[in-house]
């Protein structure tokens, strides 16, 4: 982000942000980063763990699988923007260890104000939504991953989207031989959104 961009200046109002009680727990906001405008624009759940640490999205263990899957889809992360749709990292405590918890209804529509002003910033000409909890964020309305995934869809102000999985869920898999396939179709799927954005 350029110095006094206007990105720069909203990051700088975000961190401040107390619009739900997730900023209580978390380290601090970790707001979005990346080209404005770009022609893609990636939106994750949340900020995880180490995020939240970092101050920067997508830079754990899922943020690590992400940055593979765009090389291979021949998509360079300096030139697309990277967000979340909740800004504070959600979590439970489990002995020491900060365990993800997923956002609730009112803590995404309350950061959707951040997320409205930076598809403003950006004009991207696709969001991509990492997950069926963006997907939720951006078009209103629940959404079945394995019926949507890949589709072109229309999101709750116009704007061209699309669905595919978080890069956390490959983590996920039960074998390795399934982190492959689902690593595969996350490849697809963001070359498919390069082809779309054009």
């Amino acid at each position: 982000m350029k110095t006094n961009s206007p990105l720069t200046q909203l990051a700088a109002e975000a961190a401040g942000c107390e619009r739900c009680p997730l900023y209580k727990d978390a380290t601090q906001t970790v707001f979005g980063e990346g080209l404005a405008p770009a022609s893609i624009m990636m939106v994750g759940e949340q900020p995880g763990d180490q995020e939240d640490r970092a101050g920067r999205p997508f830079v754990g263990p899922a943020g690590q699988i992400l940055d593979r899957a765009l090389g291979d889809a021949g998509l360079d992360r300096e030139t697309i923007y990277i967000t979340n749709a909740v800004k504070h990292f959600k979590h439970e405590m489990h002995g020491k260890r900060r365990l993800h918890k997923r956002p609730n209804q009112d803590e995404i529509k309350k950061c959707r104000w951040w997320l409205d002003k930076e598809i403003v910033i950006v004009r991207p000409k696709l969001i991509v939504a990492l997950g069926a909890t963006a997907a939720q964020a951006l078009t209103g309305r629940k959404l079945t991953l394995t019926r949507e995934r890949g589709k072109a869809l229309s999101l709750w102000d116009g704007q061209q989207g699309m669905l595919t999985v978080h890069p956390s869920s490959i983590l996920r898999m039960p074998d390795e031989t399934a982190r492959q396939e689902a690593f595969a179709g996350l490849v697809a799927d963001l070359a498919r959104a390069s082809e779309i954005a054009g």
